[in-house]
C-alpha cells in the first residue's frame, strides 16, 4: 500500500526547531560564557593596576611639588608623557592613561586606566573593556628634626652590624635602626656595651656572645632611610682647589674640590666654612688636629673618603643655614653604578672626635674605631657597620632640619 503523507502530522512535528534555535543561540551562549572569562581577566588586571598605583602615589607624596610628584608616579609605573590624559581616561586599546592632581587638603590623587582587548565579548560588539583605578595618599608634615634616630643600617646582609669586644656606645635618647633580615642580622661579642634607647632590628636571627645590649627589639619595624633621594647633590668642578702632598704645621683649606691630598707630620688643619668636595682619598696622618665648623664634606664616588691614620683629634659641625644645612658628610647616590659598588669607610679619630650633623653614607661599610671626648650629635646612615674598641657618646642630631627635608612631605599613607 503506498505511503500517504499526513499533513496534520507534518504540521505537528517540531523536532527540527531545536537544532535551528541552538544554531541561532550558540554565538550568544559562547559570548556569555566567554565574556565571564574576559571580565575575570579585567578584574585581575584591575587588582594589579591598583597595587601598582597605590605604591606609585605613596612614592610621589614624598615629593615637594606637583610636577615632581607626577614625574615620580609616572616613572614608578613606567609611563611616558604620551600617557597623560584628563582624568586618566583612554580610548585606544592597549594604551595607558594617567592623571595626577593635588587636592586642597594636601593629599594627591592618581587616576590610572587601560583598555583591555576582549576575546569573546568582541563577538557581541565589545572589542575592549576599560579598566580604571584611583588612589589618594597624603603625607604628614615635615618634622622639625629627625627624631631620635642616630644610626640607620640599610644593608640586608648577614651580620649587617658587627659589635666587637671593647665597643662602647652610650646614649640616653638615640635609637639604632637595622634593616637586615638575614641570618644573623647582627653579631655581638663579649666585652661590648651598647646602651641606647632602642636597638631595633627588622630580622629575628642574631648571635649574641655576651656583653650588654640594652633595649633590643627584634622583628621590629626598623625605620627606613630618612634621606633617600632628598639631598641636594652639587655639581663637581673639573678643577682642583687643592691636591697632592701638603706640608706645614698649620694648614687652612678653602671650600672647593680637594683631589687625592695627603697631610704629612702632625699639622693643625682648618677647613673653612662651606662645601668641601673630597675627590679620591684624603689622608690625614696620626697626631693631626682637624677643625671643620660650618662645613659639609661631599664624596662624588665611593672611592673618595677622608682616611685618618689614628691618633687624630677631629671636630666637625654641619652648617646651620644654606643649601647644605645640617649635612656634615654625604655622598653621591644618584648614580646606579656608584650605588652598586659598596666600599669601606673607616672612622679613625681615636684620640678624640666630636661630630655634629647628618652623615649620609648609604654605600659604605662603616668601621668605627673612634673615641669621643664629648657627645656627638649625629644621624648616621650606612650600608653595614662594624663597631670596634671605641668609646662612643652619641645623641640625636636636632640642631636644625637638614637640607632636603625642610620642604618635603614625609610618612605618606593611603587615604582612598
Amino acid at each position: 500500500m503506498p505511503y500517504r503523507l499526513n499533513p496534520r502530522r507534518l504540521l505537528a512535528d517540531r523536532s527540527g526547531n531545536f537544532g535551528i534555535m541552538s544554531a541561532l543561540l550558540l554565538p550568544i551562549l559562547l559570548a556569555a560564557a566567554g565574556g565571564a572569562v574576559d571580565v575575570s581577566s579585567a578584574f585581575l588586571q584591575k587588582a594589579d593596576m591598583q597595587g601598582s598605583l597605590d605604591a606609585a602615589v605613596l612614592a610621589a607624596a614624598r615629593k615637594p611639588d606637583l610636577n615632581s610628584q607626577t614625574a615620580e608616579a609616572m616613572s614608578f609605573l613606567g609611563l611616558t608623557k604620551d600617557d597623560l590624559a584628563e582624568n586618566g581616561d583612554v580610548a585606544t586599546t592597549g594604551k595607558a592613561g594617567f592623571s595626577f592632581i593635588a587636592n586642597s587638603d594636601g593629599s594627591v590623587t592618581g587616576n590610572y586606566s587601560r583598555s583591555m582587548p576582549t576575546h569573546f565579548l568582541s563577538l557581541v560588539g565589545l572589542p575592549q573593556l576599560p579598566v580604571k583605578v584611583q588612589s589618594t595618599a597624603i603625607a604628614g608634615s615635615t618634622p622639625a628634626s629627625l627624631g631620635n634616630g642616630c644610626i640607620y643600617v640599610l644593608g640586608n646582609a648577614s651580620q649587617a652590624v658587627l659589635i666587637n669586644s671593647g665597643a662602647s656606645v652610650k646614649s640616653v635618647r638615640c635609637t639604632v635602626q637595622v634593616q637586615s633580615t638575614s641570618n644573623p642580622a647582627f653579631i655581638m661579642n663579649s666585652g661590648a656595651t651598647i646602651n641606647t634607647a632602642q636597638f631595633c632590628v627588622r630580622g629575628t636571627n642574631y648571635i649574641k656572645n655576651g656583653g650588654t645590649l640594652s633595649n633590643l627589639a627584634v622583628g621590629c619595624n626598623a625605620a627606613p632611610d630618612p634621606f633617600a633621594g632628598l639631598l641636594p647633590e652639587p655639581t663637581v668642578p673639573g678643577k682642583c682647589t687643592a691636591s697632592g702632598t701638603m706640608d706645614g704645621q698649620t694648614i687652612t683649606l678653602s671650600p672647593g674640590k680637594h683631589c687625592a691630598t695627603t697631610f704629612n707630620g702632625s699639622p693643625t688643619i682648618t677647613f673653612q666654612p662651606g662645601l668641601h668636595i673630597i675627590s679620591g682619598r684624603m689622608i690625614i696622618n696620626s697626631g693631626a688636629t682637624v677643625t671643620a665648623k660650618g662645613v659639609t664634606f661631599y664624596y662624588p664616588d665611593v672611592n673618595s673618603e677622608i682616611r685618618a691614620n689614628g691618633g687624630l683629634t677631629f671636630t666637625a659641625e654641619a652648617p646651620t643655614s644654606g643649601p647644605y644645612k645640617g649635612l656634615l658628610m654625604f655622598e653621591k647616590t644618584s648614580d646606579a653604578g656608584n650605588n652598586g659598588n659598596k666600599q669601606q669607610y673607616i672612622f679613625n679619630g681615636s684620640k678624640g672626635e666630636s661630630l655634629s650633623g647628618v652623615i649620609y653614607l648609604p654605600n659604605r661599610d662603616v668601621t668605627y674605631n673612634s673615641t669621643t671626648m664629648q657627645t656627638s650629635n649625629i644621624a648616621l646612615v650606612a650600608n653595614t657597620m662594624i663597631m670596634n674598641s671605641s668609646n662612643w657618646l652619641i645623641e640625636p642630631y636636632v640642631a636644625t632640619t637638614p637640607a632636603g627635608l625642610a620642604s618635603v612631605a614625609t610618612t605618606p599613607r593611603l587615604i582612598k
